[in-house]
């Protein structure tokens, strides 16, 4: 197994050799990947490449003419996605790092988001003391600010860089132990205004299965999405699906348009409901946008100003939900808590609503499409009463075909 250093050598040759040098050095044997978009090969011939751009782009599904276009612009586009089909059909892969500025972390880190949660991925970029969340999605990369520029070797550089190998080397040579546990693993979401649910339905569930609570702040979403794409999640408990309010009124938590969509792909048992899809998010009060300055806010913190969700919009949520869930073949259930979908949407709550939330619950039972593996339920209770979590674990163990938990 090998560690892959990868990055434009007509640009960066230096570093990516130092790089490459330092992990070889550390005793793990590697492979230098150039990804350089110009298309003369010669020009890197002294780094000597184990893998030269053109056969990186090769990989490319309208071949190695698509990449070097002359537009810099599309040409890295393009190399990034030839690239990422190139990772993943290497069977000798043990880890991964790159190095670059915005342009080589663009192209780079998308190869590093298909690789397995696990497999080490390191990027050293200049843009990495910035706001990384495009570069790094649902993924575990390890991102390193360059400090310097990625343009030459220095004593700043040199120690950057050899830091970035030495990790890489480390991950690869002393790999974590799988723990002994043969139980099945369950995503669940959760939210601040969730965790009394979801606290109580991990610790019930626990004796049998793993359960993994992804906080649902966008990334959080995708991470889950992802390990349900990758097959690694035997069921989910979906109880806080406000990323999907954030993605259709314009919050700062969106998990995209594809939330849910691995649900549907995947087939696996589910259970969902509407936690916290009472609030939109936003970050400190001054940053909510001026067309929302006049609605019901609420500062959870200083970081964090919350804006209720209208009827209006709850239609328009609740439709993304249905026709989401209308696309699942798997196993499917989905309720609704008439007592409130968070801690602050009970009665005497700051976001107590309930014509918004009957527009959310009715609009979802309208479009739903009702069948012996799809049902939704309502529950006369709040989202985190017992009661609410006693029926979530009733259906679990319908869709998961195992014995009811109990308290």
């Amino acid at each position: 197994m090998r560690g892959y250093v990868v990055g434009t050598l007509d640009t960066k040759g230096a570093e990516l050799c130092y790089l490459r040098d330092c992990v070889a050095d550390a005793g793990v044997e590697t492979t230098l990947v150039d990804v350089s978009t110009s298309g003369d090969d010669t020009s890197v011939e002294a780094w000597r490449p184990d893998v030269p751009s053109r056969e990186v782009a090769a990989h490319h599904p309208h071949g190695p003419d698509s990449v070097f276009t002359g537009d810099r612009g599309s040409s890295v586009a393009a190399m990034a996605e030839a690239l990422t089909r190139f990772v993943t059909s290497r069977r000798d892969l043990a880890g991964i790092v790159g190095a670059g500025g915005s342009g080589g972390t663009a192209l780079i880190t998308p190869s590093m988001r298909a690789l397995a949660i696990g497999v080490p991925k390191v990027m050293v970029s200049t843009v990495a003391s910035g706001d990384v969340g495009a570069y790094v999605g649902p993924s575990d990369i390890a991102m390193l600010y360059s400090v310097t520029d990625v343009a030459g070797l220095n004593r700043i550089s040199r120690r950057v860089l050899g830091n970035a190998a030495h990790a890489l080397a480390g991950m690869i040579s002393h790999s974590v132990p799988n723990a002994p546990e043969d139980r099945p693993l369950v995503g669940m979401t959760m939210f601040g205004v969730t965790t009394q649910l979801v606290s109580r339905l991990a610790r019930l569930l626990a004796p049998s299965f793993e359960p993994l609570v992804f906080h649902a702040t966008g990334t959080g979403g995708q991470s889950m999405e992802k390990l349900v794409d990758s097959g690694m999640l035997a069921a989910v408990l979906d109880m806080t699906t406000t990323e999907i309010a954030d993605h259709v009124v314009g919050g700062v938590f969106s998990a995209g348009p594809d939330r849910l969509g691995a649900i549907g792909r995947s087939g696996v048992p589910y259970v969902g409901s509407v936690g916290a899809v009472d609030m939109v998010n936003f970050g400190p009060l001054a940053s909510v946008p001026p067309q929302f300055r006049d609605r019901l806010l609420h500062v959870h913190n200083p970081q964090v100003t919350l804006m209720r969700t209208t009827a209006d919009e709850n239609v328009a949520i609740g439709r993304f939900i249905a026709e989401a869930l209308n696309r699942c073949e798997g196993p499917v259930r989905f309720l609704l808590p008439e007592g409130g979908v968070s801690l602050i949407d009970g009665p005497g709550q700051p976001f107590h609503d309930p014509d918004a939330d009957a527009a959310l619950f009715d609009t979802i039972e309208r479009h739903v499409t009702p069948t012996r593996r799809r049902v939704v339920e309502r529950v006369d209770a709040n989202i985190n009463d017992e009661t609410f979590a006693d029926r979530v674990l009733v259906h679990f163990a319908e869709v998961t075909e195992t014995v009811a938990v109990t308290r």
